[in-house]
């Protein structure tokens, strides 16, 4: 089962309203992953196949395994679902 981490600077409150959308979209597209938010320097230890996060994040996770998407906008989950449809 793929692995999508949700990264924001502090792991608090973005991450975990992301991390809630995140999972309805899973379900919507009948899809299965493992999903959970960090703080940023977490995440660099973290193992993942995707990491959705801002952009100004994303950038700090450039050397990173997993894939890395950084959206302009954290909220936006038609985006969101596209790349979960795309890398699930």
């Amino acid at each position: 089962m793929k692995k999508v981490l949700i990264v924001c600077g502090n792991g608090l409150g973005s991450s975990f309203i992301v991390e809630m959308n995140v999972k309805k979209i899973i379900k919507e597209l009948s899809k299965e992953a493992e999903v959970s938010h960090t703080d940023l320097t977490s995440a660099k230890s973290e193992t993942a196949d995707i990491i959705l996060s801002a952009r100004d994040i994303a950038e700090h996770l450039s050397g990173h395994s997993a894939q890395v998407f950084g959206l302009s906008n954290l909220l936006d989950n038609n985006k969101i679902k596209e790349i979960l449809s795309e890398n699930l």
